[in-house]
């Protein structure tokens, strides 16, 4: 009977338990308190081990993206898409690769292949175009001060006609030489009113000689050659000077066929013979060459 009572009391104190909400709160309280009493006792007696934190809704740990997060990784996906590709780091500094030794001696190398194609190609000159302008009006200023100069002669020593217009091609027509010589007095006999000679100047005149010649009448010595090519040290790059003048080249000359002798040929059929260019330039190419190996033998105007 004692056990029966007992039993009872105690389904009392059950139902009592669960249906009032104080006393069911007190002792869900009072149950918490233990447990956080026997994990703190169990904390210390571990070491302290550390609960794994929880992560916020939408935050790294989360696997359910948050709201927006899609579109985010949607954007992140496309945006290496739009970007244009860069150059790979070797390539964009092998421009700028290297030291100041480095750029001084590319620099001392030049154009590349590529570019010397491209000038090549382009028809490109290896002198500029600009520096091609500048010499050829400092020749044309020179040379139209030399005709002022020699249409200003009083005693007519010389005159000159432009072959063709051109004023880098000049007949110059030598009227005088030493009237005591041989060869004045074969001008008087034959009725030579002058001598004939071609002038030629290059593109880089005054600083390179002019190409001369005899045209007529056919003369023997006086340092005239096959051709009508004249032996004349001042006539090459070596004996060239930049002050001579037309006018100094051609009473040096008369001198010269004075000084050697010079007469006007009278032999039948070749007394009519011309000289030719292409003759007088190669006698002055072989001459030049004798004469830098022999050296040159020039005579003074004043030996006129």
């Amino acid at each position: 009977m004692a056990t029966l009572l007992r039993k009872i009391g105690l389904i009392r104190l059950h139902n009592r338990d669960t249906e009032d909400p104080k006393h069911h709160h007190n002792h869900r309280g009072g149950g918490g308190q233990q447990s956080a009493s026997l994990r703190g006792k169990g904390g210390a007696k571990s070491g302290g081990h550390k609960q794994p934190q929880q992560h916020p809704p939408g935050g790294a740990g989360d696997a359910s993206p948050g709201p927006g997060k899609g579109k985010g990784k949607r954007a992140a996906e496309l945006a290496p898409r739009d970007k244009p590709p860069q150059p790979a780091a070797g390539a964009a500094g092998a421009a700028g690769a290297g030291g100041p030794r480095e750029r001084a001696a590319g620099a001392r190398a030049g154009p590349g292949p590529a570019a010397a194609a491209a000038a090549a190609a382009g028809g490109g000159s290896l002198v500029p175009a600009a520096r091609q302008h500048h010499c050829t009006q400092v020749r044309s200023r020179r040379l139209m001060k030399e005709l002022q100069d020699i249409a200003r002669l009083s005693d007519r020593f010389i005159s000159v006609e432009l072959v063709d217009e051109s004023l880098f091609d000049w007949n110059v027509k030598l009227h005088q030489v030493d009237k005591d010589s041989v060869l004045w007095q074969d001008m008087k006999e034959t009725n030579t009113e002058f001598i004939l000679l071609n002038l030629t100047f290059p593109d880089n005149f005054p600083f390179s000689p002019p190409f001369m010649r005899v045209l007529s009448p056919r003369l023997e010595n006086g340092y005239v050659l096959d051709g009508g090519a004249i032996c004349m040290e001042l006539l090459t790059p070596r004996g060239w000077s930049s002050a001579y003048t037309v006018e100094a080249v051609m009473r040096q000359f008369a001198a010269s066929l004075v000084k050697g002798q010079g007469r006007i040929c009278r032999k039948a059929g070749k007394s009519k013979k011309s000289f030719s260019r292409k003759e007088a330039e190669a006698t002055f190419k072989s001459l030049v060459k004798t004469h830098e190996k022999y050296g040159w033998v020039t005579p003074p105007v004043s030996d006129g």
